[in-house]
């Protein structure tokens, strides 16, 4: 797929997301003049982003545009009150791609017709160029497309094609989520410290250098997290002492699992199944 000024690449609504993915379309060479972002009110951040790349920005699609590709990274509370006005940039072959928790493919094709539509999960780690996106195409979606979306995509992480949409609320609960477990994991692990006996301000410098570290070091390893997990662990030592608590019959993993339904029965409640 191509874009340009007559049939641009139309980004709606561009928060933190959104400018993550800008910057990564930038430094990959997108032409910024195939760029349209929508959007009432822009931070003064995003507009000097986009100012200082020459990226044509407005409140709402000018008339007569007929958008070749339409990224949706609105909240999924007013997505209802966005999508009407957008029927008229959105043709017969524009491709349709949302971003946005909880709103099915159904809703854009009862919004826009029979047309090609992706749901696309990305996770905030985007905003450091090491998120994870999920995409599920529905059928009108073509080869062409897919690549398109699938090279946007990859310009802020990894991508993964997923063969049903209810995959979605999954993948939702586990990468779309997770950040925020990561970080809790960070908070307790601080608070831990704390609780010992050490300063608040060094068991929260550990605990952070200790989570980003390991991650970095599972992102450049080849090994899965269980052989890290027992590299790390000398028999009968203080790592084992600990992982005896964690692991459990009532220790992380039951956690974990509660965890991730809960996040993925919201999911498909926000959905509507």
């Amino acid at each position: 797929m191509s874009f340009s000024a007559e049939r641009p690449f139309a980004v709606v609504g561009a928060g933190k997301m959104g400018g993550a993915m800008i910057a990564g379309w930038m430094a990959r060479g997108v032409d910024a003049a195939s760029l349209l972002v929508v959007d009432p009110a822009p931070s003064a951040a995003l507009v000097a982003q986009l100012d200082s790349h020459g990226i044509a920005h407005a409140p709402k699609v000018p008339e007569g545009v007929k958008a070749g590709m339409v990224l949706l990274a609105v909240k999924p509370q007013i997505m209802g009150d966005v999508l009407p006005g957008l029927k008229p940039a959105v043709a017969d072959d524009t491709l349709v791609l949302s971003v946005a928790a909880g709103t099915p493919v159904r809703t854009f094709e009862a919004a826009f017709g029979d047309i090609a539509v992706i749901r696309a999960m990305p996770n905030t780690p985007a905003m450091v160029g090491r998120g994870i996106t999920a995409l599920y195409p529905n059928a009108r979606v073509t080869a062409a497309q897919r690549e398109t979306a699938g090279q946007l995509l990859s310009a802020i992480g990894a991508v993964e094609w997923l063969t049903s949409e209810e995959q979605i609320d999954l993948v939702t609960a586990v990468s779309g989520s997770g950040p925020a477990y990561v970080f809790l994991l960070a908070e307790c692990l601080a608070e831990a410290g704390r609780r010992a006996g050490l300063p608040a301000d060094l068991a929260a410098r550990l605990a952070e250098a200790t989570v980003s570290g390991a991650g970095e070091l599972m992102h450049q390893s080849d090994d899965s997290p269980a052989i890290l997990r027992q590299n790390v662990t000398s028999p009968n030592g203080t790592t084992a002492a600990a992982l005896s608590v964690l692991m459990a019959e009532n220790g992380l993993q039951p956690l974990m699992d509660a965890a991730v339904e809960a996040a993925a029965r919201r999911a498909r409640e926000l959905a509507g199944s």
